[in-house]
């Protein structure tokens, strides 16, 4: 089975080799018709303790690595 890949904001980069990475979804109300934004945080791994918050990047799914990591950083988002 192929691995998900997300892309998101680093809003966290202060546990060793780890980085929070907030993830925004849009998607429209199955009632209202409006649309709604939702977002998750994931915990990825950051070997290098490479990427600051504020970054733009893209995680993947991964074996776990700690109670809370099942992602790993793969590299900068697009910006646009």
């Amino acid at each position: 089975m192929p691995k998900r890949i997300l892309q998101g904001e680093v809003v966290s980069d202060k546990g060793d080799k780890t980085v929070v990475v907030r993830v925004e979804r849009a998607f429209t109300h199955p009632l209202f018709k409006k649309t709604v934004r939702r977002s998750n945080r994931f915990h990825a791994h950051d070997a290098e303790n490479k990427f600051k918050s504020g970054d733009l990047v893209r995680i993947q799914e991964c074996a776990p690595k700690s109670k809370l990591k099942r992602w790993e950083v793969i590299g900068e988002g697009s910006k646009g």
